[in-house]
């Protein structure tokens, strides 16, 4: 405890005689597990395996991890919109600036498309590397 500390809980004591200092103390943390703190890194150890095939690469038409869905919706003049994935789930935020492979004007509702899953700059999942599907 530091001096200002001492004298505001000296302070409180004398209003409440039976205050204690508390006995807690903060864990000791390595430098390790403090640059896994900032990065927002948890302990995976406990995540099953997923093999290639649960990845989507058996389906042929999706390579290295890329996942196949369509727009569901995309506003033009915001530049962002979702994609809903084939094999069901939750819809999936894209911005148009992930585009790798097609026009924006591409991107109306009902268009396929492949992307893979990655973060948007808040941490959440979102989708990156995205193309617009060739006609089959």
């Amino acid at each position: 405890m530091n001096a200002r500390q001492k004298r505001l809980f000296e302070e409180a004591r004398k209003r409440n005689p039976e205050l204690r200092i508390p006995t807690t103390t903060q864990p000791e943390w390595s430098e390790a597990d403090l640059a896994l703190i900032k990065q927002g890194v948890g302990d995976k150890s406990s995540r099953p395996a997923q093999s290639a095939s649960e990845a989507g690469e058996a389906a042929g038409e999706a390579p290295s991890g890329e996942q196949a869905g369509s727009v569901v919706t995309y506003f033009e003049a915001k530049g962002f919109g979702f994609l809903r994935p084939d094999d069901g789930g939750r819809d999936i935020f894209f911005h148009v600036s992930r585009l790798v492979e097609g026009l924006a004007t591409d991107l109306r509702p009902g268009k396929r498309v492949l992307y893979e899953l990655g973060m948007d700059r808040t941490g959440k999942m979102a989708a990156s590397s995205i193309r617009i599907a060739p006609s089959e």
